[in-house]
């Protein structure tokens, strides 16, 4: 992965409908979306040219852009056939995708509902989320401080850019003293999810995750829960209080960037990667790639 800052890369970015050079993809710096957190994105990974439930995260964005009342000018179809052809420009197989949108600088205050609406759509390679080797034998979580708002204070079904400002606190926190990543509360003082991630456990063969009712029910959450089912694993969603974790043998993170994550510390708890986790774990990887379509299928074995 390139060292440089992200706004130094070569490639192209879509932007408002058009390819235009990485280093042109610029806003003023009294865009909306900047000073009042206005925006919403979506965090996609693309595995062998093919970008997973590519239709899911688009329509998640429309719909995070709803619940912060804005409609984004492009349609599911148009952002998705811009990440393709952001994913093809680039020429990437394996890649991190970034689609955002956000209000733009016609006015400066809380309100701006005649700013206009933006939508770029960037992509990257980017490997592990976590460190390798610490992936390998579980990563280490702090636990964050902050928490999940009550959903009557925040838009928490919305992957809305301001609800992550405390998440990056809470991360930077964690890094300063050793960890990989910080687990959050709730505002009941319920287990929610890591910082950009959700979170499963396991205890006498039974995974246990929990209700996201006041934080995002991620795509790949949702992926993991199917992966199980198929499995025949036992699965309940449940509101899960932290001196529960003591009881726990094994716990796992998921999201886009994260993947399926083993954790062998939450603050005070431990945790081994035992067989559930570690066969959700390449169930996830077999999961994400591209399906052979059959007819080149049966030419490969002839």
């Amino acid at each position: 992965m390139s060292s440089l800052p992200f706004d130094q890369r070569e490639g192209v970015i879509w932007y408002d409908g058009r390819m235009v050079p990485w280093t042109d993809a610029n806003l003023h710096v009294l865009s909306h979306g900047l000073h009042y957190a206005s925006a919403v994105f979506e965090g996609e990974r693309a595995y062998g040219g093919e970008i997973f439930k590519l239709d899911e995260h688009t329509r998640r964005l429309h719909e995070s852009a709803r619940l912060l009342d804005f409609e984004i000018p492009y349609s599911v179809d148009e952002i998705n056939d811009a990440c393709n052809a952001v994913l093809r420009e680039q020429g990437y197989s394996d890649a991190y995708v970034r689609p955002v949108s956000w209000r733009g600088s016609e006015m400066m205050g809380v309100s701006a509902q005649h700013n206009k609406i933006h939508l770029a759509i960037a992509v990257w390679e980017w490997p592990s989320y976590f460190d390798p080797a610490q992936r390998a034998k579980g990563i280490r979580l702090d636990i964050a401080e902050f928490r999940r708002p009550d959903p009557r204070t925040a838009p928490c079904k919305s992957k809305a850019a301001g609800l992550y400002m405390i998440c990056t606190i809470s991360k930077h926190k964690a890094e300063k003293k050793g960890f990989a990543d910080a687990l959050m509360f709730d505002w009941r003082g319920y287990v929610a999810e890591a910082t950009g991630a959700n979170v499963f456990f396991v205890k006498d063969g039974v995974l246990h995750t929990p209700t996201p009712d006041c934080f995002l029910d991620g795509i790949t959450r949702r992926t993991v829960i199917d992966l199980a089912k198929r499995r025949g694993y036992q699965l309940v969603e449940r509101h899960i209080k932290p001196e529960e974790m003591e009881g726990f043998e094994e716990c796992f993170i998921c999201g886009t960037a994260a993947e399926v994550t083993p954790v062998s510390e939450i603050g005070p708890y431990t945790f081994t990667p035992g067989n559930i986790t570690l066969t959700l774990m390449n169930d996830y990887s077999e999961e994400v790639q591209p399906k052979q379509p059959a007819k080149q299928m049966a030419a490969a074995v002839r």
